[in-house]
């Protein structure tokens, strides 16, 4: 089997959790599956370099920024192969360039154009883990560039369908994709399955388990995302391709806090749904200031100050 593994900075933010990381990649290339592994920038790394910059210069050059932002994904990749060797497999770090990731020029939110690979497809053939920094590439012109927010899971899915892998396993410190932010909602529950365009739907609306780009080339590529923790072992959550039939009438719950909006998504929304919820949210005390009904999604507006007490009751109200 061919799979694509990514690690989010909370996984790899110091030694010990980076040889668990790297022990969950050795698991998987011991029992014969090829791997390539994505990193991101360890912890906060991203945002120390960044602060850094902007203590030297108020407004530093993009281009610049770019270059000093690549950094923290090459040191995680290093540092991963590193530990990888140390605990006897053979592993060979590459740069997002070097694995041949293409973008377009807009710095700080660059678009992969081109993927070429050969790379890493040799380091496969060789017997090797190959380790990319996520979250770069280089423009046509020979510059650096940086995906923006969500990037490393983008570089995971995007390589995942150039290279044909059988899935893509993104490892981060929640245990999989649940109905609602279970930080927030009572009674939010872990999905075992969940329909690219539902999750696709949840991430455009101010979910951030996964980006809506990478969920865009999965859905595109037909790439199997499987969302796991790193931390424990559980099955987690599987993004793909279901039949309507499989899929419940609302998957999930979500909140933008910069537009105060709650969001519902699933097969069942519609302008009946919004009706009730501006009844329901009314009869609780919640005045709803807009709303608006989208193919698969309700959406509606409330007090700041109310978006968590509205965000729970629709969630008891839709989710079965």
């Amino acid at each position: 089997m061919f799979i694509v593994q990514k690690f989010g900075g909370s996984s790899l933010a110091g030694e010990e959790r980076l040889r668990r990381a790297a022990e969950l990649c050795l698991k998987a290339h011991r029992r014969g599956d090829r791997l390539v592994v994505v990193v991101s920038a360890a912890g906060d790394t991203t945002d120390e370099l960044v602060e850094l910059a902007r203590q030297i210069h108020p407004d530093p050059p993009e281009r610049e920024l770019d270059a000093l932002m690549a950094t923290g994904e090459q040191q995680s990749a290093a540092l991963m192969a590193i530990m990888l060797e140390s605990l006897g497999a053979a592993a060979r770090s590459f740069s997002g360039w070097q694995a041949g990731i293409v973008t377009s020029a807009r710095h700080g939110r660059a678009r992969i154009g081109l993927l070429a690979p050969e790379r890493l497809h040799k380091a496969l053939e060789e017997g090797q883990i190959a380790v990319v920094a996520g979250f770069q590439g280089l423009s046509p012109a020979g510059d650096v560039t940086t995906l923006g927010r969500g990037g490393s899971d983008t570089t995971a899915v995007a390589l995942a369908a150039a290279m044909g892998a059988d899935r893509c396993e993104i490892y981060t410190d929640v245990d999989g994709i649940y109905t609602a932010d279970p930080r927030l909602v009572t009674g939010a529950r872990l999905l075992e399955e969940i329909d690219y365009r539902d999750m696709l739907a949840l991430a455009l609306r101010g979910s951030q388990v996964l980006h809506p780009e990478s969920v865009r080339l999965a859905m595109a590529g037909g790439v199997e995302i499987r969302l796991l923790s790193s931390f424990e072992s559980s099955p987690g959550s599987v993004v793909r391709s279901l039949a309507d039939s499989r899929r419940p009438g609302f998957a999930g719950v979500t909140r933008d806090e910069e537009s105060a909006t709650v969001s519902a998504v699933g097969r069942a929304a519609g302008p009946n749904t919004l009706s009730e919820l501006v009844l329901l949210l009314g009869r609780s005390g919640v005045p709803v200031l807009d709303g608006r009904v989208e193919e698969g999604c309700v959406s509606v507006k409330v007090a700041q100050a109310q978006l968590l007490p509205a965000l729970e009751l629709v969630h008891s109200a839709l989710i079965r």
